[in-house]
């Protein structure tokens, strides 16, 4: 079965790599962790350690720039390592990059956990997932037709797996 690519053209943005230096360019290049990974590694391209205390947030650039084919977007997303290890994600995660912003990426990045964290050059901070983005037309209608569920929102599935609500979470 053939697998739909979408071909994302990207430059590099950090000085080094930009003049040739091979080794920031092989430190910078998103790549996957492994074969079948859904998301692309991305790397903090700071040139100083950014030390972050408990609850600190800062944007930590990546020394890249993309550009997305049209119907697309990239989604920057935490390492679940990271946040188990170290209480460290994305504040606004998934972070949404469109088809036409062509500045460098940054990630958010927040420290959640109880001790202080540094993120150094090189480090994985985040991982980068394309995805194809639906055309939508929007109509405007006076009535919505049903649902099982209808306005019943947060918690109103229940809690626990099985259940009809008995042990709903509200």
């Amino acid at each position: 079965m053939a697998i739909n690519q979408a071909v994302v053209s990207f430059v590099f943005v950090d000085s080094q790599a930009r003049q040739g230096d091979v080794e920031a360019q092989n430190l910078l290049k998103p790549r996957k962790a492994s074969q079948d990974a859904a998301g692309w590694d991305l790397v903090a391209a700071n040139r100083q350690p950014i030390v972050l205390q408990t609850a600190q947030r800062a944007l930590v650039p990546t020394g890249i720039a993309l550009a997305l084919p049209v119907g697309y977007e990239a989604q920057v997303r935490p390492r679940s390592g990271l946040a188990l290890k170290h209480g460290v994600t994305c504040l606004n995660a998934p972070g949404t990059i469109d088809a036409d912003y062509r500045g460098e990426v940054g990630v958010i990045v927040i420290n959640l956990g109880q001790e202080s964290f540094t993120i150094e050059r090189g480090m994985r901070i985040a991982q980068l997932v394309v995805a194809n983005v639906c055309p939508v037309v929007w109509e405007h209608v006076q009535v919505l037709p049903d649902s099982t569920r209808s306005g019943s929102g947060f918690g109103s599935t229940g809690l626990y797996a099985g259940t009809s609500g008995a042990k709903s979470c509200v």
